[in-house]
Parts: C-alpha cells; sequence; structure tokens
C-alpha cells in the first residue's frame, strides 16, 4: 500500500486549497444571507447566486477513488465546497450509477447534464413506513404494463427533490415482490420528476436545518408511468447497483466528514488560544490539551482507513472492500460528531449558535450516522464478515 499523492493530485489539492481560500470560505455568509432572505421571500427552494457563481470558476477532473478522496475531504471542509465543483451528494453517486449501469440512451438523456451541471438529481429510496435500514423491507411498486412501469410509493429522505434544478430521480422499489431471493426482488428506474403523479409533499429539516436550497424530501408517487427502457440495468438488480453506488458514496461521504471535522478542530485551536479562562488560556488546561490531542489522533485514523478502503475498491473492486468500506462508514461519522462537538464546547455559548458554523456541521455528521445504511447495520455486516473464518 503507497497512499502517496501522484503529482496530479498535489496539483489540484494546491488549486483546491487556494480556490476554497480565495473564494469558497468568503461565500459562505454571503451563501446564508442569501438563503435567509430567500426563505424570508416565502421561497428558499431557488438556486443561490453565490453558488452559480462559484461554479462559474471551477471544473472537476476524472479521478480513481484512491485520488478523489483527499480532494473531497478539501470540498468536504465547507458545507458549500463541493457544489461549485459539481461534487455533491446526490450527484456524485447518482453520475456513477449511470455511467456504470446506465445505457447509452439513458446516459446522453442524463448523465450528460449531470455531467456538465445543468441539472441536479435525486435519489429515491427510504421510506416512512417501513425500517428501511433493512433494504428488503421496500414496499414501493413497480409494476409492468405494456411499454411502461407504474409506480406507486411513498418516500422520504428522498435527496434533491426540493430543488428546482432537480429534474432526474433514482428510484428503488419492488417488481417482483414474490421472487424466491428477496434480493431480486428490488429493481431501480429512472423517473423524470416533471413525470405526472410524482408530488413533493414536503421538505424534511434535520436538526432544525433546510438544506435550502437542495435538502430532502417526503414524496408521493400515485401511477406514476415510466417508459421501460428507464430500468436500470434490468429487473431485479436493484441490490447489485446499490452496492456498486453505495461504495464510491461512502468514499466521497467519508472524507467530506474529514475536512469537515478538520476544519473544527482548526476552529477550536484557534479559539482556545484566544480566551482566557480563570486566569490562564484555555488551551492551557489540561482537559483542552487532551481533546486536541484526541481530536487529532481520531482524525488521521479515520483518514488512514478510508484511503486503505479506496485503495481496496481501486485495486480488488468493491465486493472485495465491502469490510473495509463498511468500517469507514462507522467510523468517520462517529469521529467528526466527537471532534465537532469538542469544537462547540471549546466555543461556549458561540458553538451551539449560527455564527460559527459548528451546530449545522454536527447535525450534518449526525445524520450521516443514518444515511447509507445505520451504524448497526454496518456492525452487524463487519462482524458477520470477522466471523466467517470460524464458522
Amino acid at each position: 500500500m503507497n497512499f502517496e499523492h501522484s503529482d496530479k493530485v498535489k496539483d489540484l489539492q494546491a488549486r483546491l486549497r487556494a480556490f476554497a481560500d480565495q473564494h469558497v470560505y468568503p461565500a459562505e455568509a454571503q451563501f446564508e444571507a442569501e438563503m435567509d432572505a430567500a426563505r424570508r421571500a416565502g421561497n428558499a427552494w431557488q438556486p443561490a447566486p453565490v453558488i452559480e457563481g462559484l461554479k462559474d470558476k471551477a471544473r472537476a477532473a476524472g479521478l480513481t477513488n484512491l485520488e478523489y478522496a483527499p480532494l473531497c475531504e478539501i470540498m468536504g471542509r465547507s458545507g458549500i465546497g463541493s457544489e461549485p465543483f459539481n461534487c455533491s451528494a446526490p450527484d456524485t453517486g447518482n453520475m456513477e450509477t449511470l455511467v456504470r449501469y446506465g445505457t447509452p440512451a439513458q446516459q446522453d438523456a442524463w448523465l450528460k447534464p449531470l455531467l456538465e451541471g445543468k441539472i441536479r438529481s435525486g435519489f429515491a429510496m427510504t421510506e416512512p413506513a417501513v425500517a428501511s435500514s433493512d433494504a428488503t423491507n421496500i414496499e414501493a411498486r413497480i409494476e409492468r404494463d405494456g411499454d411502461h412501469y407504474v409506480i406507486n410509493a411513498r418516500k422520504w429522505w428522498t435527496s434533491g427533490a426540493n430543488d428546482p434544478r432537480c429534474k432526474i430521480l433514482i428510484f428503488m422499489g419492488k417488481t417482483d415482490p414474490d421472487h424466491a431471493d428477496p434480493h431480486r426482488r428490488q429493481s431501480m428506474i429512472l423517473v423524470p420528476m416533471e413525470t405526472p403523479g410524482v408530488t413533493v409533499l414536503r421538505h424534511l429539516p434535520v436538526f432544525g436545518y433546510d438544506d435550502a436550497p437542495h435538502g430532502h424530501a417526503e414524496v408521493l408517487f400515485e401511477n406514476v408511468r415510466v417508459p421501460v427502457s428507464n430500468v436500470l440495468l434490468g429487473e431485479g438488480r436493484g441490490f447489485e447497483i446499490a452496492q456498486g453506488r453505495l461504495g464510491p458514496g461512502r468514499i466521497h461521504h467519508c472524507m467530506r466528514l474529514i475536512g469537515r471535522a478538520e476544519r473544527a478542530l482548526e476552529a477550536m485551536c484557534r479559539r482556545t488560544v484566544k480566551r482566557t479562562a480563570f486566569g490562564r488560556k484555555i488551551a492551557d488546561h489540561g482537559v483542552t490539551r487532551e481533546r486536541i490531542a484526541n481530536a487529532r489522533i481520531l482524525i488521521d485514523q479515520a483518514r488512514f482507513l478510508v484511503l486503505h478502503a479506496a485503495w481496496k475498491m481501486d485495486t480488488l473492486g468493491n465486493k472485495l472492500a465491502r469490510k473495509e468500506i463498511a468500517m469507514i462508514k462507522v467510523a468517520a461519522p462517529s469521529m467528526a460528531c466527537q471532534v465537532i462537538d469538542w469544537a462547540i464546547q471549546a466555543h461556549g455559548g458561540g458553538g451551539v449558535s449560527d455564527d460559527f458554523g459548528l451546530a449545522r456541521a454536527y447535525a450534518s455528521a449526525r445524520t450521516l450516522r443514518l444515511a447509507d445504511g445505520p451504524d448497526e447495520v454496518h456492525r452487524n455486516a463487519i462482524a458477520k464478515m470477522e466471523l466467517g473464518a470460524y464458522l
């Protein structure tokens, strides 16, 4: 294993850091101001002008998982750091899905405009009526009717469906609910947002944050008809696609979290060397130094774990890297929650305000202990793979 970054990655890292320093971080306050103004006007679900301006200044490059991971960390330092480079969730995962499993016609219709940043997309999997951590529970129906499929379902946490730029959903549901193999009952299908019968019922805030203009939504699908040609890969292959999609997506999530944790640690250090309590700098108190030290250890442990998973995916494939992928999905969000929590404590009352971005960062990190599978599911999978050698 060699985690030394290539010259290409080092060059891109330098360019990304410079871009973030010059454009992204200074734009954060403007983004919040634009979103606040949009909320007061009664419609936050519109593209923020400052983000559109950043997009004009940035372009993304094609990379392996191991090459992309350190770049994703830099983007993840800011809540608005990924979109200017067209590297935001769920678009990155959806684009990879279309690259791997889409037909040429599907790629022409949806992949190209996604790659060009002309549209955005959503991912509709989780349902309010069932425990969706076990995806075999999903009840959404996709029924064949001649040259069309008819879809009926209620989904929630459908990422991106509130965004007016969201034009296409990747939807998971059952095409063969009675198949003997429960992992062959599900399919994935492309559903254009403008299809009759698709209704966004509400946006879903996280700890009070609406994540406008993108956000998450509860969506109703009532007798939605899409052509048979919209199915991805074929009937009964939804779980196969999910595994191919979620592996790289978890690398992206985890490296963004590492970037967010790094920035929280930086904020904690800056805050504690400037503030005095009980006669000395907060940074000189033993509990503060212990937390700073532990934060550094936790961040670096998580980073190397993620880079190892990315390396294994690149060299052996997603299937043989599934244990490492599950491990990072547990480790990185828990690490980020802890580091951000310590940073909040170091900021006192300011830490839970909106002035420092830490409360929003914590909300985002905490959500990722559930998104793409909760901790408990991943721990169970890891244990089964470990025990496999002994059974």
